[in-house]
């Protein structure tokens, strides 16, 4: 049998573009993307309307928050109020958005996304031993499958990081908490059977098989080392921080989320996905002080500047 044929998702560590209500996959910022040196903006996609809305959204907790707010996110990037207005109408239109009391909540595939960008940061995964524990492997059964099936399966099996091995056949570390996803769960359920697996053979040349595990460090310690160049700026309250501080925000939880959160056991001892979460975590509250009191608090709304978060 020749060598795994890896998803998209699977081949790339830099989680770089997002369709309407999925994780995110690599895609062109990958290519734009330098293979080392200091981390910018530029690599990453271009914001446009819709995607700033949705990740200023998708920072708050809970998720919601004034028009007025949302517009002015969009104004930072130079998008103009009514292109602002326009795109969150459409993304009410299409069941991404709802309204609430004077502003707009996530709801939809928005919603699930914050979901698991959330567990993603949380990173929470179970003891594993490979002799004990094994491998957890979905394997497809269903037949006369349509291309929506097709495509929930794939979703599913990403947000379950799950990698494929070829075709139809789905596998990972069973190291993650059962139940956490049950809507993903339940569509891997109603198109494959799942089984314990127990592959013969190195465990972690198998996983460095499945993922690329060094990509997605180098990425990583990159994304780390841009947080550490930028706190200084922060903690100086410099407003003209908070553009390149928003897009630099977003592209470490993307790639939090691209983590397959394999055990210890199959990752190098300098894996890096420990120190981005928790680098990010006190950038994030430096980030916080001057993007939630400097930004939001001028807007003369109370419910905004009690909406806490990370911009994502």
């Amino acid at each position: 049998m020749s060598g795994p044929e890896r998803s998209i998702s699977d081949r790339h560590g830099d989680g770089s573009t997002t369709r309407r209500g999925e994780e995110p996959t690599a895609g062109a910022a990958k290519a734009r993307a330098p293979a080392d040196g200091p981390w910018t903006p530029d690599e990453e996609p271009a914001l446009t309307a819709r995607s700033v809305v949705a990740s200023t959204l998708l920072g708050a907790h809970p998720p919601r928050l004034p028009t007025g707010l949302l517009v002015r996110s969009c104004a930072l990037f130079a998008i103009s109020d009514g292109t602002a207005r326009v795109a969150i109408s459409r993304m009410v239109a299409t069941g991404e958005l709802e309204p609430d009391e004077g502003g707009y909540a996530l709801a939809g595939p928005l919603r699930a996304r914050q979901a698991r960008q959330d567990l993603s940061r949380g990173a929470t995964t179970r003891p594993w031993r490979a002799e004990d524990d094994g491998w957890r492997m979905a394997i497809v059964v269903a037949e006369g499958r349509t291309t929506t099936d097709r495509s929930a399966l794939r979703q599913a099996t990403r947000t379950l990081r799950l990698a494929e091995l070829r075709e139809g056949v789905w596998l990972r570390p069973d190291n993650l908490p059962p139940r956490t996803q049950p809507e993903a769960e339940a569509v891997v359920a109603s198109q494959a059977t799942t089984l314990r697996a127990h592959p013969e053979g190195d465990p972690a040349a198998l996983a460095a098989s499945l993922w690329d595990l060094t990509g997605w460090a180098a990425r990583g310690r990159r994304l780390l080392a841009a947080l550490e160049a930028t706190r200084p700026a922060l903690d100086r309250s410099e407003r003209s921080a908070v553009p390149g501080a928003f897009v630099l925000s977003a592209a470490v939880l993307r790639h939090l989320q691209s983590d397959p959160l394999l055990p210890a056991a199959l990752l190098a001892d300098d894996w890096p996905g420990t120190a981005l979460r928790s680098g990010h975590r006190d950038w994030n509250a430096a980030f916080l002080a001057l993007w939630v009191d400097g930004y939001r608090r001028p807007q003369g709304d109370g419910r905004a500047a009690r909406s806490r978060g990370n911009v994502s």
